[in-house]
């Protein structure tokens, strides 16, 4: 029998994920620190398959919002043939337009190529040692430290790229070595707190993109990213969910997906006239938060 109260902290939970998922501040970090207040009271097995799974919802959320740029293909008129606007004045169904044809966009599909580059580095290594990192590096000092050293890292970078100009200021502008780069700077991100979206936006900003361009490649980068890793969750803990188990998921997937529509839209109207330094002092406040809580907890026991 479902208990409510479970329901409302996948709710939780799911809003937690959605919004840090996007925001440079570490979804881990904070799902670690939720999970000591609203502890979900289901086996460990499902709360390690769940924190990850509801990441699909929110890989949605960037695949609706972006559907244009990210769709390779498109619909073509024809030349010589009768124009759209006198098809369309005609009364004729769209699926019966003559002289429109199918093509793949060589501009998507090089973005595409770019962002499979990208996830070379993480997927071999991520495929690899997954069990042994998360064994090594998922405890509350290594999340502590990585919290307060990449917000460091932001304030730094911020200062340094102050007054100069991007080299990057679209997403075609990047190169397929850069692509590489960056998925190198996404391998950090496989230490707990280091937040994914934080280690590829730096990386992308060191090499010269705009922060625009940053926070929009990092986005795209999430969708083989976190499908590959919501999938090999699934695959290691099955599909025999019991019906609490389901809903449960479901819960925390939807609300995960409107979560990270808001936090998408407000990242990209943010960093279009402000900086990342206040998600680098938020990331060293939390990363304090984080290990006061615990020595005191410790220090209790």
């Amino acid at each position: 029998m479902l208990d409510f109260l479970e329901l409302l902290k996948a709710f939780i939970l799911g809003i937690v994920e959605g919004i840090t998922e996007w925001l440079p501040v570490s979804s881990t970090g904070h799902l670690y620190l939720c999970d000591e207040f609203i502890h979900l009271n289901q086996s460990d097995a499902f709360k390690e398959m769940f924190f990850v799974v509801i990441q699909l919802s929110a890989v949605l959320a960037v695949v609706i919002l972006y559907w244009k740029k990210l769709n390779p293909f498109r619909f073509v008129h024809s030349a010589g043939l009768p124009s759209l606007a006198d098809r369309q004045l005609s009364g004729e169904p769209a699926a019966a337009r003559p002289g429109r044809r199918l093509v793949l966009d060589r501009k998507t599909l090089n973005l595409w190529a770019r962002i499979l580059v990208s996830c070379i580095p993480a997927g071999i290594i991520g495929v690899l040692f997954n069990d042994q990192i998360d064994e090594i590096f998922y405890n509350v000092p290594t999340i502590t430290f990585t919290l307060i050293f990449y917000g460091i890292l932001f304030i730094v970078i911020e200062n340094w790229n102050r007054g100069r100009k991007p080299k990057i200021g679209d997403l075609q502008g990047v190169t397929y070595k850069m692509a590489l780069l960056i998925g190198v700077f996404q391998l950090l991100a496989l230490i707990p707190g280091t937040s994914r979206s934080g280690a590829t936006i730096l990386g992308a900003m060191l090499i010269g993109a705009s922060r625009t361009v940053a926070a929009e490649y990092t986005f795209f980068l999430a969708i083989p990213v976190m499908f590959g890793a919501s999938l090999l969750k699934l695959l290691k803990f099955g599909f025999a969910f019991t019906a609490p188990e389901l809903i449960i998921l479901l819960t925390g997937m939807l609300v995960s997906f409107i979560g990270s529509v808001v936090a998408i839209r407000f990242l990209v109207n943010y960093v279009r006239k402000h900086n990342f330094k206040v998600f680098g002092w938020y990331r060293i406040a939390l990363g304090i938060v984080l290990a006061v809580y615990f020595l005191a907890k410790n220090w209790g026991a």
